[in-house]
């Protein structure tokens, strides 16, 4: 039976319900998983900080990627590995680490969609406007991007939380296997309409402004590849734009993935996993399709092994 205390500062995870016999192997795919985002995005952020040929907008644009997988999964899976070999009654957690939690997962989630935001733009502006990219994409327009992605996303996750933790609290559950702004409201007996009405409005206003942006950008794209006769240009904009819509098709449908399952109580078990996964897939992948995908990356990786060979 729940535990009813009023603003109880210790807080239960449910964690995710795994079998005796799953336990080592969710543990250790998670560890791995783990290893695999760390190291391939920390190599990824060496790589184009030591070579000046990506010291490129594009490529500092997308530094914004690797620093949020880094940051997302740190706050969430070292705590999800502990957890896993823990019995439920031991999935304890303070209620100021669960907020720091939910903040991180959702600044991770929003972020996700902004940084993607201010790269499709940069890809419109290289493509639809090659003439003035170096005149618009300066460094002083990057830093803007870059702070506009991150503070947009601090703004609205800020008054999503801020909205929550006014609160008071009588329960101590958390029905999922990390903090989110809707497992703490769900912790309080009072009302929380304009907790749900904001936090509809934000993923509304939220997956529009993405999927909107994305959608024009490259139709305009689009119509510019296909009233042009310059092939280079098609050529370069079908790899760079390949890519970066590749990376957002694995977000949006891990997140949505995510989402649709929050319509169906009865696949809790499922929804929990996709929630986990939504933030382990994207950072697995993303560097590892912009690494094949990009001829100056795997320009310096073929230099930096050949090298090594030789020496």
């Amino acid at each position: 039976m729940e535990n009813f205390t009023l603003n109880s500062d210790t807080l239960q995870l449910e964690g995710l319900k795994v079998t005796q016999v799953s336990v080592y192997p969710f543990f250790l795919f998670f560890l791995l998983s783990y290893i695999l985002i760390i190291l391939a995005n920390i190599g990824i952020l060496v790589l184009i900080f030591i070579d000046k040929n990506l010291h490129q907008p594009m490529y500092l644009l997308f530094c914004n990627l690797p620093v949020n997988d880094i940051v997302g999964n740190s706050i969430m899976l070292p705590r999800l590995l502990s957890d896993i070999l823990r019995p439920p009654s031991e999935r304890l957690i303070s209620y100021y680490e669960c907020v720091l939690q939910a903040f991180t997962v959702h600044i991770y989630g929003t972020t996700c969609h902004t940084i993607l935001m201010i790269m499709a733009f940069d890809r419109y502006v290289a493509i639809c406007n090659p003439l003035r990219y170096a005149a618009i994409m300066t460094s002083n327009m990057v830093v803007k991007l870059t702070v506009s992605a991150w503070g947009v996303a601090f703004v609205l996750v800020g008054i999503l939380l801020g909205l929550t933790i006014r609160l008071n609290r009588c329960r101590t559950l958390i029905t999922n296997p990390f903090c989110d702004n809707a497992s703490l409201f769900k912790l309080s007996c009072e009302s929380v309409f304009i907790n749900n009405i904001y936090g509809l409005t934000f993923t509304v206003v939220l997956f529009s402004a993405s999927i909107g942006s994305i959608v024009l950008t490259y139709a305009k794209i689009t119509v510019v590849c296909v009233t042009s006769k310059n092939q280079s240009l098609n050529s370069k904009a079908l790899k760079t734009c390949s890519t970066h819509l590749m990376v957002y098709m694995i977000m949006i449908f891990s997140g949505m993935s995510f989402i649709t399952l929050h319509r169906f109580p009865q696949y809790s078990d499922y929804r929990k996993l996709s929630a986990i996964l939504f933030h382990v897939i994207p950072g697995s992948l993303n560097p590892l399709i912009y690494g094949i995908q990009s001829r100056e990356i795997r320009t310096f990786l073929s230099k930096l092994i050949h090298s090594r060979k030789v020496s």
